[in-house]
C-alpha cells in the first residue's frame, strides 16, 4: 500500500546535467528534494548542496507528492518505476524526458492506472539556463495537477500550459527542436559552403548572425503572430518573394554546393520542398505555402 505522500516534498529521478540543474534550482528555492540516480556518484554535487540521496526508485518516489523524472527517453520511466508502482498513488509523476507524442500518452495511462497524476513536459532551454528568466518548459495533461505545482515546477522554468493531451507538450518540444536541428545543420552546410573559398568559420558566424537576428523582420513585417494567423487561414500571400523566385534561390544554392563539392543532401529536400509547390501550381505564393506539400 501507499504511504501518504509528503507535502510539498520533491524528488528528482535522473541526475544528467540536466536534471542536477533542476535540482539546484529547486534547492535554492528552498524546497526539499530527494535524488535517485542509477549512477550514485552523480548525486555527490547536489547531495552536497542538500539534496537527500535515496537508496532504491520506491524510496525517492515515496519521499515526495511530485516527482520529477529526468531520463533518455520514456522507456528509462518503465525499467525505474516498474518496481516502485506501489508507491505512485497519489503522486504527481512530471516526465520531462524526451520521446514521441505516443509514449507520452501511454505513459500518462500507465500512471494513471497506479493512482498518480501525470504531466508531459518539454524543457526548452540547456541545463546552465535552468532557473533563470530565460528558461521556460511547456506542459500538457492532468491540468489540476498542474495547477497544485506549478509554483515549483516555476522554479524550473517559466511553465506553459497547454492543454489535456499529455502528448501535446512533447509534440511542442519536438518542434522545437526540428528547427534547432534544421538550423545547426544550416549553419553548418553554410560554413562548408564559404570554407570552400578560404572563408573562415570565424569570420563567417559572426556575418551570419545579423541575418538570424533580421529574419524575424523579413518574413513578417507585422509580426509572427500575423503570420500564424495568415497560416492558419490558409493564405500565403507572395508579393515580397514568390515560391518561384525561392526556388530559384534553392537552385543556386544546389548548384554552388555541387560545384565546390559541397554534401549536396540538405539543399537537395529544401530544393524539393520549393519544386513541389511551383508543380502544384503555387509559384506565386510566399514560402509559407511549402507547409502543405509537407502535410501532404
Amino acid at each position: 500500500m501507499s504511504s501518504p505522500p509528503t507535502s510539498g516534498a520533491v524528488s528528482v529521478i535522473g541526475l544528467g546535467p540536466m536534471g542536477r540543474a533542476m535540482v539546484r534550482a529547486l534547492l535554492r528555492a528552498g524546497h526539499a528534494v530527494t535524488v535517485w540516480n542509477r549512477t550514485p556518484a552523480r548525486a555527490d554535487d547536489v547531495v552536497s548542496a542538500g539534496a537527500r540521496l535515496a537508496d532504491n526508485p520506491s524510496a525517492a518516489v515515496a519521499a515526495g507528492d511530485l516527482i520529477i523524472l529526468s531520463l533518455t527517453d520514456y522507456r528509462a520511466m518503465w525499467d525505474i518505476l516498474g518496481q516502485a508502482t506501489s508507491v505512485l498513488a497519489g503522486r504527481t509523476l512530471v516526465n520531462l524526458s524526451s520521446d514521441t507524442p505516443d509514449a507520452t500518452r501511454e505513459a500518462s495511462t500507465w500512471a494513471r492506472s497506479h493512482g498518480a497524476s501525470f504531466l508531459t513536459g518539454g524543457v526548452m532551454v540547456p541545463a546552465p539556463m535552468i532557473g533563470t528568466s530565460r528558461a521556460y518548459v511547456y506542459y500538457s495533461g492532468d491540468h489540476g495537477a498542474f495547477a497544485t505545482h506549478r509554483l515549483v515546477l516555476a522554479h524550473i522554468g517559466d511553465p506553459r500550459f497547454l492543454g489535456d493531451d499529455p502528448g501535446r507538450a512533447q509534440l511542442m518540444y519536438q518542434a522545437h527542436l526540428d528547427v534547432f536541428l534544421t538550423t545547426l545543420s544550416g549553419l553548418a552546410h553554410a560554413t562548408a559552403l564559404v570554407g570552400s573559398a578560404g572563408i573562415t568559420a570565424e569570420t563567417f558566424l559572426p556575418e551570419v548572425m545579423r541575418l538570424f537576428h533580421a529574419i524575424p523582420d523579413m518574413i513578417a513585417a507585422d509580426g509572427v503572430g500575423g503570420l500564424g494567423a495568415r497560416i492558419d487561414a490558409g493564405e500565403h500571400p507572395g508579393a515580397g518573394s514568390s515560391i518561384t523566385m525561392l526556388g530559384a534561390t534553392a537552385d543556386h544554392i544546389h548548384a554552388s554546393s555541387a560545384a565546390v563539392r559541397i554534401d549536396t543532401t540538405l539543399p537537395d529536400v529544401i530544393r524539393a520542398q520549393y519544386h513541389r509547390a511551383i508543380n502544384d501550381g503555387h509559384g506565386a505564393d510566399g514560402w509559407t505555402r511549402i507547409i502543405d506539400g509537407l502535410r501532404a
